[in-house]
């Protein structure tokens, strides 16, 4: 049984989609409870015959309603293992696991926990006491397990992150897609994927000031940048400010990003923390070189000077001149891109991460004796 906050559009909601799809529908029965589902994720784990049960929203970590609801689904089921991710489902698993006695719990961690509160240290680490293992999402999130909160080795599980494998698109349809967008042939298209949710994550704003410099150096570029939220009204705004806005394209949310990764020459992601950075590995996958900041799982993702470029959070400077590099030297592009994709394909694809996951149960059952 796998527990988390929201399912909707992140990368947390499509690795669950892929245990969905990919874990072994006859050693495993799946459930997932959330507090809500929005969106074609949650429609795509039903397709896989895998329910998808709302509980509502909490008022609280510590709501005694909502944990209620959790303990009776886990009695009529009675899950061999319960799996919470995001700090809302890992509260869930956690508490629920223990107190209804689930003979495994797992917790992971998925995010890049660097402006958590000492009091929210200090549940993760209770939590992650009353449970068998716990899954850092990459090795920036292992290390704030074992440094900030002083876990055992024995204790944590690396599982990196996993995204689907991408189909390969026409050159007639990235040709379609270029005319609908005006892109002509000879400009170099910079692209960025991610949710606009508050400029304090993804920086946005910081790519597109580092675009507008390239602007003004004359180079034939153009940026896409992939997704909504609230904050996206500011950086319209910032575009325009800048006087860029006609070479600024914002999609909106899409439900198909593959077919953008097609035409993107170059993919920067210059958020301020991230546990992972899912989109890098898509990116990656893609044959894209990357520019990317030097924060949490992304460092580890992306080797500085061989699938891209690692710069510092708000070096937007920095940023540019990567930019330019990448923009001025097809060949580098495509060194990049190639030696990108080999990492990829070896370390980050859903079919690894399924695998390690399901090794890992594996493991679990075998300690615990318990007969499947």
């Amino acid at each position: 049984m796998n527990i988390q906050e929201t399912i909707g559009y992140g990368g947390v909601e499509r690795t669950r989609l892929s245990l969905a799809k990919l874990l072994d529908k006859d050693k495993y029965e799946l459930k997932i409870i959330c507090t809500r589902a929005v969106g074609s994720i949650a429609d795509d784990i039903r397709a896989n015959n895998v329910e998808v049960i709302e509980i509502g929203i909490f008022n609280s970590l510590f709501n005694l309603s909502q944990h209620k609801k959790v303990m009776k689904i886990i009695d009529e089921f009675k899950p061999h293992i319960i799996h919470g991710a995001v700090f809302e489902g890992v509260t869930m698993a956690a508490i629920n696991g223990f107190l209804k006695r689930v003979p495994i719990v797992v917790l992971e961690e998925t995010s890049d926990p660097k402006n958590r509160s000492w009091k929210a240290n200090l549940l993760m680490k209770l939590f992650v006491k009353t449970s068998d293992k716990v899954i850092g999402v990459s090795p920036g999130v292992v290390d704030y397990l074992k440094n900030e909160l002083n876990i055992k080795n024995e204790k944590i599980a690396l599982i990196d992150n996993g995204v689907v494998i991408p189909d390969i698109l026409s050159e007639k349809y990235k040709k379609e897609l270029k005319n609908k967008f005006c892109i002509q042939d000879d400009e170099i298209v910079i692209g960025s994927v991610g949710r606009m949710l508050h400029n304090e994550h993804k920086r946005f704003s910081d790519l597109i000031k580092a675009f507008s410099k390239l602007i003004k150096k004359g180079l034939k570029v153009r940026l896409i940048l992939v997704g909504e939220g609230v904050e996206k009204a500011n950086y319209q705004k910032l575009v325009k400010d800048l006087n860029i806005d006609d070479k600024v394209i914002f999609t909106g949310y899409q439900s198909e990003v593959n077919k953008f990764y097609g035409i993107f020459d170059i993919f920067s992601l210059v958020s301020a923390y991230e546990a992972f950075g899912l989109v890098l590995a898509e990116a990656m996958l893609h044959k894209l070189p990357v520019v990317a900041t030097r924060v949490g799982g992304m460092q580890y993702i992306v080797d500085d000077n061989d699938t891209g470029f690692l710069i510092e959070k708000y070096d937007v400077n920095s940023i540019a001149d990567k930019l330019e590099v990448l923009c001025l030297n097809e060949e580098l592009r495509l060194n990049f891109g190639q030696n990108g994709y080999k990492k990829a394909i070896n370390n980050y694809t859903e079919q690894i991460y399924v695998e390690n996951v399901d090794k890992l149960y594996d493991s679990l059952v075998v300690k615990k004796k318990i007969n499947k």
